[in-house]
């Protein structure tokens, strides 16, 4: 943990806070009970670790139980991985305490975990006792512990017991836009104020976003902004009434009623979450939209301590409903603010240059700011590539495309030069006898990252082409596949 630094605290001060970065999760003071604290991290910096690691000092030292304790993150995927990287840490405690030699004990956290050796049987029995009952313990998505309060509360919330979750509900929606469209112009006098294709996207930003005001809300009715928000509002209405009639839920109907479950002070709700969790540590904090938020605000708020980690300049491109201002919200009513300052993942070359560019920058609200981090990994890693910077920015010139100073270049005609370009600047690199690691490079060690799929499937065919194996990871849908054709034809 060399690098982190001393924790810093952050008090209220006449409605501000006063902040310093560097978090050490090895710290002598762990976050105080009952208060909120915030972890700003960004790429590499080790958030999923942390969250392991204080785990494992809140079992060791006897803060907490494991069953006390809640971890949330977003994702199936995301929480499979996480409680992954928590049991390794608690087995690789355990083995520390057991005086396991093949278990490096030199690093801050191990030596911390084993103490000075007055009480290493009680911790190693408290780590034992986390283990045997690590799969009970609530490591889950945001969704999943939200069904799992649901549940439990009975008579005393607001859910049908015999409810289906259902994880798509677009047929139900389309069904929904169809019935309301003809309701609405098919005997009208005038042509429709919007298409079936414009209601269909209505009601799915509409349904999308369902804690969202329809605006604008003043709007004339007679008029077409007027009818679109009419039209939405039918649309919310109606399917919520449907969902009811077929006892179905979607994720966001299980946010809402707890959100609504936990609005009362002393609510059945608050008092059950409250008891069963003291401790709430939240992963990847920058995907909370606003419901959920309220959830963990109103559940544990000023009573359990939390732990929120995220990059706030993630925030900025609201991946899964997350929100900047949900976030900058929970920030500003968080008791301590403070940062993961070192990055793990990537050498300082390249983090400097980076640094370079965007160091400073405010993203879209001007507390989201990148700052700088420094890097565990000071020497080069890669060695003996073509070119010796660690970052590039290239552009395509004119004159490369045979074109003059004055004429304009549609990008559907730049589009296959940088895939050419591209598997041409690959094949140079995988020729050169570059090592990484002291391994030579192989094309599994290099990715290609783009923001369209079609950009994707042109990357890797100019790569084919230039005699580099590829793959597109993810993405498409299976019943696009050949296989997807064969099983039509058979049934």
């Amino acid at each position: 943990m060399d690098g982190l630094g001393a924790a810093a605290h952050r008090r209220r001060e006449g409605g501000t806070a006063v902040s310093a970065p560097g978090f050490d999760v090895c710290a002598p003071d762990l976050p105080t009970p009952g208060t909120t604290t915030l972890l700003e991290a960004s790429a590499g910096t080790g958030k999923t670790w942390t969250i392991g690691a204080l785990v494992t000092r809140y079992v060791v030292e006897g803060t907490a139980r494991l069953d006390d304790m809640l971890v949330v993150t977003f994702g199936r995927a995301a929480s499979q991985e996480l409680r992954e990287r928590v049991r390794t840490q608690l087995v690789e405690a355990e083995r520390a305490l057991a005086g396991d030699p093949d278990v490096p004990a030199d690093t801050d956290l191990l030596r911390l975990v084993v103490g000075d050796g007055d009480d290493r049987e009680l911790r190693h029995r408290r780590v034992l006792e986390a283990l045997a009952g690590f799969d009970g313990a609530t490591i889950a998505t945001t969704h999943q512990f939200c069904a799992l309060v649901l549940e439990s509360l009975g008579v005393a919330g607001d859910t049908d017991a015999r409810a289906r979750l259902v994880e798509d509900l677009d047929d139900l929606l389309r069904e929904v836009v169809d019935d309301l469209y003809l309701r609405a112009f098919a005997y009208a006098d005038a042509d429709p104020v919007f298409s079936h294709a414009d209601a269909l996207a209505i009601a799915r930003a509409a349904v999308g976003d369902p804690q969202a005001r329809l605006e604008p809300a003043d709007a004339d009715p007679a008029t077409p902004a007027g009818r679109r928000v009419a039209f939405a509002q039918a649309v919310r209405d109606e399917l919520d009434l449907r969902k009811r009639r077929l006892g179905v839920l979607s994720y966001d109907d299980l946010l809402l009623q707890l959100a609504r479950a936990l609005e009362a002070p002393g609510s059945p709700a608050r008092t059950r979450m409250q008891e069963r969790w003291q401790l709430v540590l939240v992963d990847e904090f920058q995907d909370t939209d606003p419901v959920q938020w309220q959830v963990l605000d109103r559940a544990f708020t000023g009573v359990a301590t939390m732990v929120l980690i995220g990059d706030p300049k993630q925030a900025i491109y609201a991946f899964r409903g997350g929100d900047v201002t949900t976030y900058l919200q929970a920030a500003r009513s968080a008791d301590r603010h403070e940062t993961l300052g070192v990055n793990w993942r990537s050498d300082a070359a390249l983090l400097e240059a980076t640094q370079a560019l965007l160091a400073g920058a405010e993203l879209g609200d001007e507390q989201i700011v990148v700052h700088p981090v420094s890097a565990h990994h000071q020497q080069r890693r890669l060695v003996g590539a073509p070119v010796e910077a660690p970052l590039r920015l290239r552009a395509v010139r004119r004159d490369s495309l045979g074109r003059g100073p004055g004429t304009s270049l549609a990008v559907g005609q730049v589009r296959p030069h940088v895939a050419r370009d591209l598997a041409l600047d690959v094949r140079r690199l995988l020729a050169s006898g570059a090592t990484f690691e002291g391994r030579e490079l192989e094309p599994r060690d290099v990715a290609v990252i783009s923001y369209r799929h079609a950009d994707l499937a042109a990357a890797q065919r100019a790569l084919v082409e230039a005699g580099v194996p590829a793959v597109i990871a993810g993405g498409g849908s299976v019943f696009a596949t050949p296989a997807a054709v064969e099983w039509l034809s058979l049934l």
